[in-house]
């Protein structure tokens, strides 16, 4: 009798040690509960949309563009003045907003915020696969009275690639994206970077579209602070300018700098009696194929 008081012991001991060690091991691999009261960042709030967020095929801004040399534009627009733009007609005080590189849902979103707050339209010139990605924000783009444009799908630098092929299946994938989410082909199109030459301008051409520039550049892209974004535009603003700023950023990038920086572009701009409208109002085109 006494032995089997002793086996029963070893083998309930030898369960029981089984049953602690599964314990332990369910929650050795359980990820962690997060606070979200107490976690101040977008990526925690949002459920870190980095996670899905397709990258620049070419690199950052900051990797790709010097400061010191701003892109010049000005010799492609003279050679194609029917269907390059860097500004409007300067006899009247209008402007265009324009945002490059979204749709970005850890920043896009509170741009439309701001301009919803002021009631101001802008362009958006968008990434295809990030359209893909995020619909429902170039959809909020497309009903608050915003127009979009096409710049590219991957953001691939086009100069470097040297390819017309290329061009091509980055601007024809992102039309057809696009057209699925917003019902129409757009004929605005913005080279990441700024970066074109002669045949690929031609190329645009021969696809129907119109190339947009810039005359202002915010150079929103350093991430210096809100004061300084806002500087650089308003130092420089003129009748017919087309402002260039972002609403999307590589993985790891930041835009919260911009989004804050429009709370004193816009009422600046405002007071001194400019009128924010779109590209296609600016320049008087269509935007629409």
């Amino acid at each position: 009798m006494k032995d089997l008081i002793v086996k029963w012991l070893l083998v309930t001991g030898v369960i029981f040690s089984f049953y602690i060690t599964d314990i332990i091991t369910v929650h050795a691999n359980q990820e962690p509960l997060i606070n979200v009261s107490q976690q101040g960042s977008k990526s925690v709030i949002q459920g870190d949309p980095e996670e899905d967020l397709p990258d620049l095929d070419g690199g950052s801004e900051n990797s790709v563009r010097d400061p010191q040399q701003p892109v010049d534009l000005r010799i492609l627009q003279q050679r194609y003045p029917d269907i390059f733009f860097l500004q409007g007609p300067t006899d009247q005080k209008r402007v265009a907003l324009t945002f490059d590189d979204g749709p970005d849902p850890r920043f896009s979103n509170d741009v439309l915020d701001v301009l919803k707050q002021y009631n101001v339209p802008a362009t958006f010139f968008v990434l295809g696969s990030r359209a893909v990605a995020n619909p429902e924000i170039v959809k909020r783009m497309q009903n608050e009275g915003h127009v979009i444009g096409n710049h590219t799908y991957a953001h691939p630098n086009l100069v470097e690639e040297s390819d017309l092929s290329t061009l091509e299946q980055e601007v024809t994938k992102t039309e057809d994206a696009l057209n699925g989410i917003i019902g129409y082909r757009t004929k605005l199109f913005r080279p990441p970077y700024g970066f074109l030459y002669n045949e690929l301008v031609e190329k645009l051409r021969d696809m129907n579209y119109y190339v947009i520039g810039w005359s202002v550049d915010s150079l929103d892209w350093q991430e210096e602070p809100p004061e300084v974004i806002a500087s650089n535009v308003l130092d420089i603003t003129h009748p017919g300018a087309i402002i260039l700023m972002h609403d999307g950023a590589e993985s790891g990038g930041d835009r919260t700098n911009t989004i804050e920086s429009l709370h004193q572009i816009i009422p600046t701009l405002l007071e001194q009696g400019y009128e924010f409208v779109t590209v296609p109002e600016l320049l008087n085109i269509p935007f629409k194929k």
